[in-house]
């Protein structure tokens, strides 16, 4: 169950993220709405997620396919397309992930 409320607190987190631009400084409602349920969504799976996922490979996996996700809607929703570095950095932060996950001792808790 663990991964599985890890997944939910990445959908958390990125509904929270994505939304948090168009609140124009929490004076718009329904962006405002997204950003709160979304990060307390995010915590509260996060903290069910550590009970059995070390918390180095919960937070890596989290960071890695939210700020994966958050590239891709940043795109889509903002216009804020990635250049050819910053495609560059996320893959190496998925492959330090990938690293530490799949290779470390870490990985093995």
């Amino acid at each position: 169950m663990g991964y599985f409320y890890l997944l939910i607190a990445i959908i958390g987190e990125v509904i929270g993220t994505t939304h948090l631009k168009s609140t124009n400084n929490f004076t718009e409602l329904l962006p405002t709405t997204y950003v709160v349920l979304g990060f307390a969504t995010a915590f509260y799976f996060m903290m069910l997620a550590m009970k059995t996922i070390p918390i180095a490979i919960a937070y890596s996996i989290w960071a890695a396919i939210g700020i994966s996700a958050i590239t891709i809607l940043g795109a889509l929703k903002y216009k804020e397309i990635p250049d050819l570095l910053a495609i560059l950095g996320l893959g190496l932060i998925i492959l330090g992930v990938i690293l530490l996950v799949f290779y470390s001792k870490m990985g093995a808790n």
